[in-house]
This record gives C-alpha cells, sequence and structure tokens, in this order.
C-alpha cells in the first residue's frame, strides 16, 4: 500500500505541468457558455457570505469575540471560518466526478488517470487563492493589520487540500461503479457546514451539548481546520500550539489518503469498461 501511494506522488511530480495545464482548462471551461464566465466561480460564494451575515449578524443579532473577550465584527468571524469550508466543498464535489467528467481520458490506455482527482482539486486553488485574498483585504477594511500568523492561512491550505485529495480518490473511485456517491457527498457536506463551527461558536454551546456530543463535534477534521483559520487570522495562535489535534488531523487526512489510493487503484482497471 505504501508502496501503492509512492507511485502515485511520482506520478503526480513528473506530470506536474500537464496537471497546471489540465487544472487551468478546467477552471475556465467550468463557466464557459454564460455571458460572466469565471467571475461566477467568485460572485456565488460572495453571496452566500453575504447571505449568511444577514441572517446571523442583522437578523439574530450573533456577535463574534476575539479569544472570547474583545468584540470583533461578525463578518471577519464568519468569512474567517467559511473560506476555507468553500474550498473543501469545492474541492470534494470537483473531485468526485473527476472520473466522470474526463471519461474520455480514462478510455486512452496511454493516460496517467491517476492524476484526474488532482486536476479537479487543483482547479479549486485558484478561487481559494482570491478568497484568502479576499480576507486580508476584508481585515485590513477593519483595521486589523496583516501578519506573520496569517501565514498559516497556507499550512492551513494545504491541509484542507490533502484531506480533499484523499477522499476524492476515495469518492471519484467508487462513483464510477456506484452514481448514487456523488448525491450522498452533497448531503455530507450540507450537513458538515452545520455540524461545524462555522456559522455558530462552539465555546457558546458548551453549556447546550453534553460534553459527549462535545467531542464528537470536536472529532470532526474540520474542526481544526476551521478554528485554525480563526487562530491565524483572529485569537493569533501558532497551529503547534496545539499538538494533539495537529496530530489527530494528520493522522486522519494520511489514513484518508491511503485508504483512497489504495481503493482507486484497485478499481482503476475497471474504470474503462465502465465509463
Amino acid at each position: 500500500m505504501g508502496q501503492k501511494s509512492k507511485n502515485i506522488i511520482s506520478e503526480i511530480v513528473e506530470n506536474r505541468s500537464l496537471i497546471k495545464s489540465l487544472a487551468k482548462n478546467d477552471f475556465k471551461t467550468k463557466f464557459a457558455g454564460s455571458y460572466l464566465g469565471i467571475i461566477w466561480a467568485f460572485v456565488q460564494p460572495v453571496v452566500t457570505v453575504f447571505i449568511y451575515w444577514f441572517v446571523f449578524d442583522k437578523a439574530l443579532g450573533a456577535r463574534a469575540s476575539i479569544r472570547g473577550e474583545l468584540p470583533l465584527p461578525y463578518v471577519l468571524w464568519l468569512v474567517s471560518g467559511i473560506v476555507p469550508w468553500f474550498f473543501f466543498s469545492d474541492c470534494l464535489s470537483a473531485g468526485t466526478v473527476a472520473l466522470v467528467e474526463y471519461s474520455y481520458l480514462v478510455k486512452k490506455v496511454v493516460f496517467h488517470i491517476d492524476i484526474l482527482p488532482v486536476v479537479k482539486v487543483a482547479s479549486s486553488v485558484f478561487v481559494h487563492v482570491f478568497f484568502v485574498a479576499f480576507t486580508v483585504i476584508l481585515f485590513l477594511i477593519y483595521g486589523f493589520m496583516p501578519d506573520w500568523y496569517m501565514l498559516q492561512a497556507f499550512y492551513y491550505s494545504i491541509a484542507v487540500l490533502l484531506l480533499a485529495l484523499g477522499l476524492s480518490y476515495l469518492t471519484s473511485a467508487v462513483s464510477v461503479f456506484f452514481p448514487d456517491v456523488r448525491q450522498i457527498v452533497n448531503i455530507g457536506l450540507q450537513i458538515g457546514v452545520w455540524a461545524t463551527p462555522i456559522m455558530w461558536n462552539i465555546n457558546d454551546m458548551k453549556e447546550k451539548i453534553p460534553s459527549a456530543a462535545m467531542a464528537v463535534l470536536k472529532c470532526n477534521p474540520f474542526y481544526y481546520i476551521v478554528m485554525g483559520y480563526r487562530e491565524a487570522f483572529i485569537d493569533k495562535v501558532w497551529f503547534w500550539e496545539h499538538p494533539g489535534m495537529t496530530a489527530y488531523f494528520w493522522i486522519f487526512t494520511v489514513a484518508c489518503c491511503v485508504l483512497g489510493v489504495a481503493v482507486f487503484r484497485r478499481l482503476k482497471v475497471h474504470f474503462a469498461d465502465m465509463l
């Protein structure tokens, strides 16, 4: 299994130029035929942020804080948590349909189909880079200057990418034989966005949720990501200050990658016949 993972890594490195080219093309063709083109890739998340901000801040009066003490504009707290979720959601949704969308390449004997999930995940990076920059600018507008802590956004972005990639290898392979996986993934993402403390503050729920349920919520690997982004932009905490959570996240992510690659390699001999 380790050798298979190594082969995947070698193919990604050897075909990095092809991956980059295909990812750019994939990003451009997502909105081909529409008048605004790739602008739609940025409009939808911005509208989503606006809706959540209006509902939770203006309508429900949600409040945010820095380390539970100083008041903070809710929009900053919201954006710093939802931007990595947008990235993960886009990566996993796109990665799940990688083989189906590129079925014509899967049927080519000489093409390295192992890189297709990477192509779909990589195409989501372009929008994520924009929204990380958007987050930094938004903090600047509210008077929060960039600092070294914010550089952790790159670390957490890589963490999201690898988690999504590992899951994408698994879901893309299984979806060839069981198309309903795509719908299951979409439902899972709908549940995940509310099961993760993105719009709500987990510290405010300690007295409302049993400790056992709270422990389960913290087992969600994306809890680490969301809290990490907020600590990078708001609370100013380094990721190594949570060694236990960091170790848990990377063990979980590596396990997903190893399992995803193993399943993908086991099933790929049948892809061309099924597609």
